[in-house]
């Protein structure tokens, strides 16, 4: 089968301005993201994530916050005036949003809007989903931290998931602790649980596997690829955006506008701001823990001693006798 059949059924959702928004605090200009959709839009890419739905009354600690932590649709109207074929995405969180918050989708700029939760809380995130389902949105359940979950709670959230009228379930690796055998066992046991339910992949880069994990994903059907522009997302980042354009290699995907958006915002803003592969990043990926350490340590006066960075996690504490 050719490069091209392989990937025919992909499509790639564009994570920039969420997940790159967990580096700067969603402090992105207008005109970076005026900028960031023209150039998906000529690249080809089907969706841009622009932002969390979340409620600022729901969360707090966030009054600083960007735009994109908490989308207004008529801010949102503004800065993208006029939609053109690439969709548009946002996340949110539950027990982060306030369901009134999400207009029907006829008076909204969204398109797509996915849930994000734990396993424990299927049942929440399917009511929620749901109701922007009968909204009219296209929607999602993002299970995250799928590799600290037992298979039998996993097995049970994907059969109440497969009776709800969602569209897509996303497999998760909120940690970038799984590898290319994890990710076959996962798409394996998603499709077996959820017969009729297009899957997606969201990948975290701690051991640089997260494009080869999406293209894992991808060979075995998953459809809805996750990726961000040079990569932007917490502590290790995500699949790059351009990466997958260059591989999936279809005829509608063009690699040159991201290039582009890269040379003229991307590489200053790295300058900037920390992301991508780093040693703290790769040893909270080993040992399959949130990167909330890594990045702590990374922001201390020690950000550079990995040796210590190391005992301190894998080094059990002594006590003193009392």
């Amino acid at each position: 089968m050719t490069e091209q059949r392989k990937f025919s059924h992909c499509q790639i959702v564009d994570c920039t301005i969420r997940d790159g928004g967990l580096v700067n605090n969603w402090d992105f200009s207008v005109e970076f993201v005026q900028d960031l959709y023209e150039s998906l839009n000529e690249a080809g890419v089907e969706y841009m994530e622009v932002g969390y739905k979340n409620s600022p009354k729901l969360l707090k600690g966030a009054e600083n916050a960007g735009p994109w932590r908490f989308l207004n649709d008529d801010f949102l109207r503004k800065v993208i005036p006029e939609k053109k074929k690439t969709k548009l995405s946002a996340l949110v969180d539950v027990g982060r949003v306030d369901e009134n918050d999400i207009l029907p989708r006829s008076e909204s700029p969204l398109d797509l809007i996915r849930v994000a939760c734990y396993a424990r809380d299927t049942a929440k995130a399917i009511e929620l989903a749901t109701l922007f389902n009968e909204r009219g949105y296209e929607t999602t359940i993002n299970i995250m931290a799928l590799s600290n979950v037992m298979d039998n709670e996993l097995s049970e959230a994907l059969a109440m998931i497969s009776e709800s009228p969602i569209d897509v379930v996303y497999i998760v690796d909120s940690y970038g602790s799984l590898d290319p055998e994890d990710i076959r066992y996962l798409v394996e046991k998603f499709r077996r649980g959820l017969k009729n339910k297009r899957l997606g992949v969201h990948t975290h880069n701690n051991m640089q596997l997260a494009l080869a994990n999406t293209l894992t994903a991808a060979e075995m059907g998953v459809e809805l690829l996750d990726a961000s522009v040079y990569g932007m997302g917490r502590a290790a980042g995500n699949c790059h955006t351009e990466l997958l354009l260059a591989k999936l290699s279809k005829s509608k995907y063009n690699l040159r506008p991201v290039l582009g958006m890269i040379e003229r915002y991307m590489v200053g803003l790295r300058e900037r701001e920390e992301w991508g592969y780093l040693i703290p990043y790769m040893i909270t990926g080993v040992l399959d823990e949130h990167p909330r350490s890594a990045m702590a340590w990374r922001a201390s006066p020690e950000r550079d001693e990995y040796l210590n960075f190391y005992d301190r996690l894998t080094t059990p504490e002594t006590f003193p006798k009392s």
